[in-house]
C-alpha cells in the first residue's frame, strides 16, 4: 500500500475527479473572487511594497506572471510571493482548514497558470487539488496548530499549493511526490508573528515555495519519498504530542469533496476570524436595543482557547496590531457601529474613545471545540453590561455571517469585491464577471 506522500502525489497527478458539482465550482470561484479582491485592496500596504522591492532587487528579466493584476511581469514564484502577501495583508481573505486556503492557493495557481497558459478550468481544478490535499493533512492532527505556535496557512498551505502547482506543470506522480516532500521542508510560519508584517508574508512565502519546489525538482533535486508520514517527517514534527495520524490510508480523494464539508468562510470584517462571531453579537445587540458606547459599562466575551491565543494584542497601538485584538474588535463595534477597512488604521486605534472602550472588554475562554472548525469553540458569546446595570446577552453564536455554514449572498460577495477594488486600476465589474465564470475562460493570460 502506498504511503501518504505517494498517495497524495498520485491523486495530484491524476485526480480523476467525479463530475464537479455546481456547488464545488461555486465555492472555488468564490475563493478566486475574494482573494483577488482582497489582493487588490491590500496592494499598497507597506508589506507589499517591501515584497515588491525584494523582488525588484533581484534584477531578473524573467517575465512569467503578472503582479497585482497589472502589466508588470516577473517570475511565477515572485508573482505568487507578492500577490499572496497582498491577499493576506489586510487579513480580509477567506478562512477554512484552520487557516486561509485561498490566499495561498489562488496566487500560486494563478501565477503558475499564467506561466503555462492554462485555461480557467485547469486553474480551478488545480486549486481544488490543493484544497483537498490541505484538508487531508489538516484532519489528521488532533491538536490545535495555533496552540503549538504553527500557522496552518503557512505550514499546510505550502504542501497543498505544491500539489496544485505541480499538477498545472504536468508532472507525474513520482515527480509530485518529490515536490511535496521538498515543500514540506520549506514550510514554516509562527503564530508569534501574528499582528506583524510577517504574517501576510507567511502566505506569500507558502505560495512562492510551492512554485520553487516544482522548479527545484524539474532541475533534478530529490527528497524523501515518505517525508510527510515518516516518524521524523512533516506531520510528526508538527505534532509534539504525537496526536497525528500518519498511517491511515488516504480516502477516495476526488470522489468525496472535502470542500463541500468545510467550504470557505468569507470574511465580513478585516480582522482575525477569531473575533467575527463576537463582532456580530455586539453589533446585533447594539442595533436591537439601540445602545452605543456611552451606554456601556463592561463587555465580556466568551471564546475558545485557541481563538484567544491568536488575539494576543490587548493594547494595540497600530491598525496591524488591532487585527489581532478582541478588545479593539469590540471597541470599534461600539464606537463606530462597524468594523471595516477604514477602522483598521493607526489613527482610529489611537482615538481616546477607542482606547477607553478597549479597557471595558474582558475575555473568558471556554473549553469546547467546533467539530467543523476545530480552531474555534463550539459557540462564542458576548454579554454587554449597561451603566444602568442591565445585561444584554447575545446567547450562543454558532457561526459568523459569511461562514461556510452561513454564507454570504452572491450580492454581498459582489459588494465586498467591488468595495475592495474600487480604487484599483481595474474594471471591477468585468473582472468580477470573468472570475464568476472562471471555467469558461480559455486562457488565464
Amino acid at each position: 500500500m502506498n504511503g501518504l506522500t505517494a498517495s497524495l502525489a498520485q491523486f495530484a497527478s491524476q485526480p480523476n475527479f467525479a463530475p464537479l458539482p455546481d456547488r464545488v465550482i461555486e465555492i472555488v470561484q468564490s475563493g478566486f473572487i475574494d482573494t483577488i479582491g482582497t489582493m487588490l485592496a491590500g496592494r499598497d500596504e507597506p508589506v507589499v511594497r517591501i515584497a515588491q522591492s525584494f523582488v525588484a532587487d533581484k534584477q531578473s528579466s524573467v517575465q512569467e506572471a503578472s503582479v497585482l493584476m497589472g502589466l508588470t511581469r516577473v517570475s511565477a514564484s515572485d508573482a505568487a510571493l507578492i500577490n499572496a502577501t497582498a491577499g493576506h495583508a489586510l487579513d480580509f481573505d477567506d478562512v477554512a482548514l484552520g487557516g486561509h486556503p485561498s490566499t495561498v492557493l489562488v496566487p500560486a495557481v494563478w501565477a503558475a497558470g499564467q506561466h503555462v497558459n492554462a485555461t480557467g478550468e485547469q486553474v480551478l481544478r488545480a486549486y481544488l487539488i490543493g484544497y483537498e490535499v490541505w484538508a487531508e493533512l489538516f484532519v489528521r492532527e488532533k491538536d490545535a496548530y495555533h496552540l503549538k505556535g504553527w500557522h496552518p496557512t503557512a505550514v499546510l498551505g505550502t504542501v497543498g499549493a505544491s500539489a496544485a502547482v505541480a499538477n498545472l506543470y504536468g508532472m507525474n506522480a513520482q515527480q509530485i511526490q518529490q515536490v511535496m516532500a521538498l515543500s514540506a521542508s520549506m514550510a514554516s510560519g509562527l503564530v508569534a508573528n501574528f499582528g506583524t508584517m510577517t504574517k501576510p508574508l507567511h502566505a506569500g512565502r507558502a505560495a512562492a515555495c510551492a512554485i520553487e519546489a516544482v522548479c527545484w525538482v524539474q532541475k533534478g533535486l530529490t527528497a524523501s519519498p515518505d517525508a510527510l508520514e515518516h516518524a521524523a517527517g512533516f506531520l510528526s514534527a508538527l505534532s509534539p504530542r504525537g496526536a497525528v495520524d500518519r498511517s491511515t490510508a488516504v480516502p477516495d480523494l476526488g470522489q468525496r469533496f472535502r470542500i463541500l464539508e468545510s467550504g470557505l468562510s468569507i470574511k465580513k470584517y478585516p480582522t482575525c476570524y477569531a473575533t467575527h462571531r463576537v463582532i456580530d453579537g455586539v453589533l446585533d445587540l447594539c442595533a436591537l436595543h439601540g445602545v452605543g458606547i456611552l451606554d456601556v459599562a463592561q463587555v465580556q466575551t466568551h471564546i475558545g482557547v485557541a481563538q484567544a491565543s491568536m488575539l494576543r494584542n490587548h493594547q494595540p497601538q497600530t491598525g496591524l496590531e488591532a487585527k489581532f485584538s478582541m478588545e479593539f474588535a469590540v471597541a470599534a463595534s461600539l464606537v463606530r457601529g462597524k468594523v471595516g477597512l477604514s477602522e483598521l488604521c493607526d489613527g482610529f486605534v489611537q482615538e481616546p474613545a477607542v482606547k477607553e472602550a478597549m479597557t471595558k472588554v474582558s475575555i473568558r475562554t471556554v473549553d469546547t471545540q467546533c467539530p467543523i472548525e476545530p480552531v474555534f469553540a463550539l459557540h462564542d458569546k458576548v454579554q454587554i453590561q449597561l451603566k444602568t446595570g442591565q445585561v444584554l446577552d447575545s446567547g450562543d453564536i454558532r457561526f459568523a455571517r459569511g461562514n461556510a455554514m452561513l454564507p454570504l449572498r452572491p450580492v454581498d460577495l459582489q459588494a465586498k469585491f467591488m468595495d475592495c477594488v474600487h480604487a484599483a486600476p481595474v474594471d471591477g465589474a468585468a473582472l468580477f464577471s470573468r472570475l464568476s465564470n472562471l471555467t469558461a475562460q480559455p486562457a488565464l493570460r
